[in-house]
């Protein structure tokens, strides 16, 4: 993978992966989410996601909406726990008028009081649409329940009657103590020169005055074990289970990202998915997950049964976890288990839609990319013991929180 990187003097950066295709892909990654709101604030990271195309100095909502529609492309957002992105697929020929309308968009959006009441109500029904599925609704309830107090614990819509508070003001503040230079990374994934890519991209991020990160500290979280059971009005009964793990920055990552592959990742020859689904035919979805954040981790399990099948399932679910802790994977297992994940990986940077995030994400938070050799050295690396350790620490029955919808 030969990506090629940029840096202004203000502290933005450029990542770009040449590619001789048609589409390009580029966004701004920025290392900004709903973690570093205030109490007060719960929502307003996603909420600029939502206002930030709604006008700026040079140009109206329409005219945002239409400047990359109008030649194919599109542009979107999106918001997550601890990152920001803005992003644009189009032909490789419009380089300059994404780069233009990303950097306006991102520093000269002017937040009009009467569109920012109107997307207030969009969100509410956004909101309103997470509460019709217990499936999502959920995870939020579980990382607030396990992060009590904490902005991590809290989901990325924010409420209703925080969202109503949201001024101008507000949205402008939180840009500035949070929207750093130096915590930003452009990515391009696309067909063109590099010397041109970084002439267009000094052309309009140079001008952003310096506003560089002063602090590295961060809020913790501190894990809470819960055990809990909330009475739903619905025909399933939903569950996760899960503990705190690893950091995105701890030496132990990779080895939880393949401990979640077997139990419960994408493939259908998980071991929960065999076990639940394939075998006793008590489940349609059963899951695992690792969500690795700057300074905690957290992993979970998620189903969804009929009532008369949860406690069997919750059985079925224990007696792997155990498994999976005591005994160790043979060699030809752990070698098609390493297999798995390489392919996966392989597969999702064929996608250079996908590749972008990667790119980006990985430069922002490691100032690097490894490659796919340097991703199978790593993966190849890992043991049998290495599992069974990291097994025992992440999945602790002592330390298992476990919450339940049902009627």
């Amino acid at each position: 993978m030969e990506y090629k990187t940029f840096e202004l003097d203000n502290g933005i950066r450029l990542i770009h992966l040449p590619v001789p295709n048609t589409v390009a892909y580029a966004g701004m990654i920025i290392n900004a989410g709903t973690r570093d709101e205030n109490e007060d604030e719960h929502g307003i990271a996603h909420f600029i996601e939502h206002v930030i195309f709604k006008g700026t100095k040079r140009r109206k909502a329409y005219h945002i909406l239409s400047r990359m529609e109008d030649v194919g492309g599109d542009i979107d957002a999106y918001t997550t726990k601890e990152k920001t992105c803005l992003y644009a697929t189009f032909m490789h020929n419009y380089y300059e008028r994404t780069i233009d309308l990303i950097s306006d968009i991102l520093f000269n959006s002017v937040f009009p009081q009467k569109e920012l009441e109107k997307e207030k109500t969009v969100i509410v029904d956004e909101i309103n649409s997470y509460k019709d599925s217990p499936a999502e609704q959920i995870f939020d309830d579980f990382e607030e329940f396990v992060y009590p107090n904490h902005p991590l614990g809290r989901n990325i819509l924010g409420t209703k009657k925080s969202l109503k508070s949201f001024k101008k003001s507000h949205i402008q503040e939180f840009m500035q103590r949070n929207y750093h230079t130096d915590q930003m990374v452009f990515c391009s994934v696309g067909n063109i020169n590099f010397e041109k890519l970084v002439k267009i991209f000094s052309k309009y991020f140079s001008t952003v005055p310096e506003n560089r990160k002063k602090t590295s500290g961060l809020n913790k979280p501190v894990y809470s074990k819960i055990v809990k059971t909330v009475k739903k009005n619905t025909f399933q009964s939903h569950c996760i289970m899960g503990n705190e793990a690893f950091s995105i920055m701890d030496k132990n990552r990779l080895s939880m990202v393949m401990l979640n592959n077997i139990l419960g990742g994408p493939g259908l020859n998980s071991r929960l998915n065999l076990v639940l689904r394939e075998k006793y035919g008590f489940v349609y979805n059963v899951e695992s997950n690792y969500e690795p954040y700057r300074d905690c981790g957290l992993f979970s399990i998620y189903f969804g049964t009929d009532p008369d099948n949860l406690d069997r399932s919750m059985e079925l679910i224990n007696k792997e976890l155990k498994l999976i802790k005591t005994k160790k994977m043979g060699t030809l297992q752990l070698h098609k288990a390493k297999n798995q994940i390489i392919g996966q990986v392989a597969i999702s940077a064929d996608s250079h839609s996908n590749l972008l995030f990667t790119l980006g994400k990985s430069y922002l938070i490691f100032g690097k990319v490894d490659d796919l050799e340097t991703i199978q050295r790593k993966v190849e690396a890992i043991s049998a013991e290495t599992l069974i350790e990291t097994a025992n620490l992440i999945l602790d029955d002592n330390q298992m929180s476990v919450l339940i919808y049902k009627k």
